[in-house]
């Protein structure tokens, strides 16, 4: 060990008097060499480094843009999908406007406030009562003039019950606009459709045939539409009436605001156009 530090030190002596043709010392030459290649390697580690962190940085920086742009997409979606709403809304108002208008009998806008959940019972709460002339058996018809059930129950003031015609129970009297065939309709809620009964098998009835109210129940005013037959055929055995399912005119799910037909003028005929 010793020996090998006496050479090491001798060789370093030796190379501090030795000159290289250029002038400069054989121990300083190496040195400098050996730590150029030091800085050098270094130097690469650090470009290396700084580049790495510069495209890390200008990564953050992109996907910080691409969240806000993200965002906004997403703002403006809403936009677009409150706007088309309250369009919607605004259309839906319009038809019942018209269709009040056009109809002779006494009526009142109503907005529909609640629903019933359970799948045998279908009904819907709205927000018309006595004070705006609703009765118990006050027809209900939609934005469009389709059917869409009557007050059931003692409606309170500002509120009433309204039976839909698909409900298990429900029934209008019925007529096929074509043929004059008259009987009654009926809610089917495990079909999902309505049935039209009574129809004599000796009557003429087709697929596509409009269904609209005879007025001969006492509840429904002549004339509006129930729906379009979507399966006819004859009794089966010695039935002598007709099996008829009847596709409703009006989408239940999606009422918003429906009208009711009054028996008289409603003592506040002013807020008919709704609150």
């Amino acid at each position: 060990m010793w020996l090998l530090a006496v050479v090491i030190g001798h060789v370093v002596l030796i190379s501090l008097q030795v000159s290289a043709p250029s002038g400069t010392g054989l121990f300083e030459g190496v040195t400098v060499g050996l730590f150029s290649e030091v800085q050098r390697g270094v130097a690469r580690g650090v470009a290396g480094v700084s580049g790495f962190w510069h495209g890390y940085v200008e990564l953050r920086s992109v996907q910080a843009e691409n969240d806000a742009l993200r965002d906004n997409v997403a703002a403006l979606r809403f936009e677009v999908q409150r706007e088309h709403a309250l369009a919607q809304r605004v259309r839906g108002l319009e038809a019942l406007l018209d269709l009040r208008e056009e109809v002779s009998y006494t009526n009142v806008i109503a907005r529909v406030i609640a629903g019933d959940p359970t799948i045998y019972f279908r009904t819907l709460m709205i927000d018309r009562g006595t004070v705006d002339g609703v009765l118990r058996d006050s027809a209900v018809v939609s934005p469009d003039g389709g059917v869409v059930g009557r007050v059931v129950g003692d409606p309170g003031p500002r509120a009433a019950k309204v039976q839909l015609l698909i409900d298990r129970n429900a029934a209008a009297g019925a007529l096929i606009e074509r043929t004059r065939a008259a009987g009654v309709v009926m809610g089917d809620v495990d079909q999902g459709v309505l049935r039209m009964e009574y129809v004599s098998n000796l009557l003429e009835v087709e697929v596509g045939d409009t269904v609209v109210t005879s007025g001969m129940d006492g509840v429904y005013p002549y004339g509006f539409v129930i729906g379009e037959v979507e399966a006819v055929h004859q009794g089966p055995g010695s039935s002598l009436y007709k099996t008829i399912q009847v596709r409703p005119s009006v989408t239940f799910s999606d009422l918003e605001n429906v009208l009711v037909i009054v028996r008289g003028p409603a003592s506040s005929m002013t807020a008919a156009s709704g609150r």
